[in-house]
């Protein structure tokens, strides 16, 4: 991933696992929060009001924590009020890039050629990781948040009194569950699949992977018997879900050694997660080639070669 460190960029493969060999995933640093009048939200400074084509969203298609913020960029129509711009899906020496692909929407905000330059940009002072989704506020030129967790929220009420699509995908009654929901999942599952595929220890990996399965497993009990996570309501927590089921067969079964079974193994998982791929705000934000070529050729460190595989096919269209 690489970190800056004082504001200077250094590449670094392995700073993110202990000397257990776990991975220790670090916080997240930039924590404001967009509010409908600017007040400061839970964590960070007020000032950041919802206004239509004030901020920026940086992402990676390949990156699942990204996928997250550009779904609900969709679901809540803030395309026109908040713009993307897109990475490369190769990170390399220079981390994640603008550099010209197929899929690469460029930065035309700051003209940055790096992720990286965005965080320098912010603090010059910088010290930790740099990774995505970012979300910039071009009048006060800073990063708002980093955290996709918080930004989801931010896009799902935020902007309602400007103009967003009607949906609440956090709502006041379900709230509880939601987020026992989304722990659960998080750990076991979203940071789950890493923790595996990023161990560098038998004991480490057979750990994460049995949390893996034991998730999934669970899951699977769960939606057998209801439509969504939280009964018929569509929420965050479902979609939290939903990119990483939709990377699980691609990258996570394969890659990442978490392979004692696929999501097409679980019945109802994969008609759960078949029936999300076909929201309509779903396929503008799905690009499997970047997917796969990021996770194979980018972690050298698990797939030293850079070898994509040619399979499997995605169990529900490109």
């Amino acid at each position: 991933m690489g970190m800056l460190i004082d504001g200077r960029w250094h590449r670094d493969d392995d700073g993110l696992v202990d000397a257990d060999g776990r991975l220790a995933r670090p916080q997240t640093q930039f924590r404001n929060w967009i509010t409908a009048d600017g007040s400061a939200g839970p964590t960070g400074e007020g000032g950041f009001a919802a206004e239509p084509g004030r901020y920026h969203l940086y992402v990676a298609r390949a990156c699942p924590w990204a996928h997250r913020t550009t779904l609900f960029r969709e679901l809540k129509g803030l395309q026109a009020m908040i713009g993307l711009s897109v990475t490369h899906w190769l990170m390399a020496d220079d981390g994640w890039t603008f550099a010209q692909a197929p899929g690469v929407v460029p930065d035309p905000i700051n003209g940055a050629d790096t992720v990286w330059q965005l965080y320098a940009a912010a603090d010059p002072r910088y010290t930790g990781r740099v990774s995505v989704p970012v979300l910039w506020d071009t009048r006060r030129a800073t990063i708002v948040s980093n955290e996709s967790a918080d930004i989801i929220r931010m896009f799902n009420a935020a902007f309602d009194g400007v103009g967003a699509a009607e949906g609440d995908y956090y709502p006041q009654a379900l709230r509880e569950e939601i987020d026992a929901v989304n722990a659960r999942v998080y750990d076991g599952l979203n940071n789950g699949v890493y923790k595996a595929g990023f161990a560098t220890r038998q004991d480490a990996y057979d750990e994460a992977v049995e949390a893996v399965f034991a998730t999934l497993d669970w899951l699977e009990l769960r939606l057998s018997g209801e439509q969504f996570l939280c009964g018929h309501t569509l929420t965050e927590a479902d979609w939290r879900l939903f990119t990483t089921l939709l990377r699980f067969d691609a990258v996570y079964h394969g890659h990442f050694k978490c392979n004692l079974r696929r999501l097409v193994d679980y019945p109802a998982l994969l008609a759960y997660t078949q029936r999300l791929y076909r929201h309509p705000a779903v396929a503008p934000t799905v690009d499997f080639d970047h997917i796969k070529r990021h996770y194979y050729q980018s972690h050298r460190q698990i797939n030293p070669t850079g070898i994509v595989p040619a399979g499997p096919v995605p169990p529900f269209g490109r």
